[in-house]
């Protein structure tokens, strides 16, 4: 019986993935502090708007991201 083994190229678009979120992460909540620091702007709306859709990015990339992991290390092909 063959033993499962990690997909390494795949584990390593993974990490990647996982970076991308990580910077985005990071780039989101300090859009929002920027955009809300200067309510009497004239960019204020499409920085806000610019931060929610950062935002969404992150969370789409790290779920993205632990399933390109996880399967790496679980699935049978």
């Amino acid at each position: 019986m063959e033993t499962n083994r990690t997909n390494k190229e795949q584990l390593v678009k993974g990490i990647k993935t996982m970076g991308i979120s990580l910077v985005l992460m990071f780039l989101g909540p300090t859009l929002f502090y920027v955009g809300f620091s200067n309510s009497e702007k004239p960019l204020y709306i499409p920085i806000l708007i610019v931060a929610f859709i950062v935002s969404m990015l992150a969370i789409f990339f790290a779920f993205k991201g632990l399933k390109t992991i996880m399967d790496s290390m679980f699935k049978n092909s």
